[in-house]
């Protein structure tokens, strides 16, 4: 039997944080009710649905590329670096790899990529579900680090009240400089000295 291995990131869109990319090869005896595109699900499901993916999957992996790494080679290579990262992290080898979206990370493995797979494979589902949970854990923690940006409630995305707190309290370290609200802060601050 040929084993599918589900992979997805989360947090290419945010202005703070690493990227984390998931693989999972769920165990085709074993269901688990419920998978689904991680951004549909409640918070609280989304860690009831992760415990049971990491207790029954026959093989998962989580992986991460930094803020530095972003930065120096765009979100998309960053966000397929941590994919492969999470692959060649599986300790049972798949017999095809599935991504969700357009893009494939460069792998020793047969690979296709599925645009809105995360809905539609339950492979993909579970990895967005795991990719998801431990980006925001990251967040939390990172938020114990840096209060002042409001990390826990907006996870780094670019809300009003993150770019607020940008204004008040400047860039961090866990800031991309590579995305254009954090540019332009960052230029305009330079400007005035």
């Amino acid at each position: 039997m040929r084993l599918i291995c589900g992979v997805d990131e989360a947090g290419r869109g945010p202005l703070a944080g690493p990227v984390y990319a998931a693989a999972v090869i769920l165990d085709p005896a074993w269901h688990i009710a419920g998978l689904a595109d991680s951004k549909v699900l409640s918070a609280s499901r989304r860690l009831q649905l992760a415990a049971q993916i990491r207790g029954h999957a026959l093989a998962w992996a989580i992986a991460s590329a930094s803020v530095a790494e972003i930065d120096a080679i765009n979100i998309l290579q960053a966000s397929l670096l941590a994919m492969r990262r999470a692959v060649e992290q599986l300790r049972v080898a798949p017999g095809e790899v599935l991504v969700d979206g357009k893009q494939c990370p460069i792998i020793g493995y047969p690979v296709k990529a599925i645009v809105k797979g995360d809905g539609k494979i339950p492979a993909i589902s579970a990895a967005s579900i795991l990719a998801k949970t431990a980006r925001d854990a990251e967040m939390l923690r990172l938020h114990q680090l840096y209060p002042h940006y409001g990390l826990d409630r907006h996870k780094g995305y670019p809300t009003a009240a993150h770019l607020a707190a940008l204004e008040r309290h400047g860039v961090g370290e866990i800031h991309r400089r590579s995305y254009a609200p954090i540019r332009r802060l960052l230029e305009g601050r330079n400007d005035c000295q």
